[in-house]
């Protein structure tokens, strides 16, 4: 009787090995169908940097105060449309971030807690990010977007 290489092993043993190797290709082929522009990748600040009640938050919250401390400028480039304005914020940011000493430490503003307008707005741009949009993109789609809530935070782009 002749004896090949698979005449060793037992028909468990094939399928077994079979299995194994369909998982390996699939795990390399969706590495290399995996995108890597970094407009997938947005810089986020670490957790442990928040205050108790922002680690407390739900995760939508938690995710726009972490963009807020990594992505200032991007949040500084669109308005709130919350009435927040009455509370002297002058962007979307400030919801967010009441004050960076010069020492770089962070005085978080605790209003985006209980802001799903703010929340929204922030989570808005995280997105329009990732997917590319420009500045000015983003800050149009949000005008649109949001000023049926309340009048805006910033003056109008000319």
């Amino acid at each position: 009787m002749k004896h090949t290489i698979f005449s060793r092993f037992t028909s468990h043993s094939l399928q077994l090995a079979l299995i194994i190797i369909l998982l390996v290709s699939a795990l390399l082929l969706t590495g290399c169908g995996a995108s890597t522009t970094n407009n997938d990748q947005i810089e986020m600040a670490s957790m442990s940097s928040m205050p108790a009640e922002v680690q407390n938050a739900p995760s939508i919250v938690r995710e726009a105060y972490q963009f807020a401390v990594a992505n200032p400028e991007a949040l500084k480039n669109v308005p709130c449309y919350c009435g927040c304005n009455a509370v002297g914020h002058t962007s979307n940011y400030s919801c967010y971030v009441k004050e960076v000493k010069e020492t770089g430490e962070i005085i978080f503003d605790q209003h985006a807690l209980g802001c799903s307008i703010c929340v929204d707005i922030a989570q808005d741009v995280i997105k329009m990010t990732k997917d590319g949009k420009t500045p000015s993109e983003i800050r149009t789609i949000i005008d649109s977007t949001y000023a049926q809530f309340g009048p805006s935070n910033m003056p109008p782009v000319q």
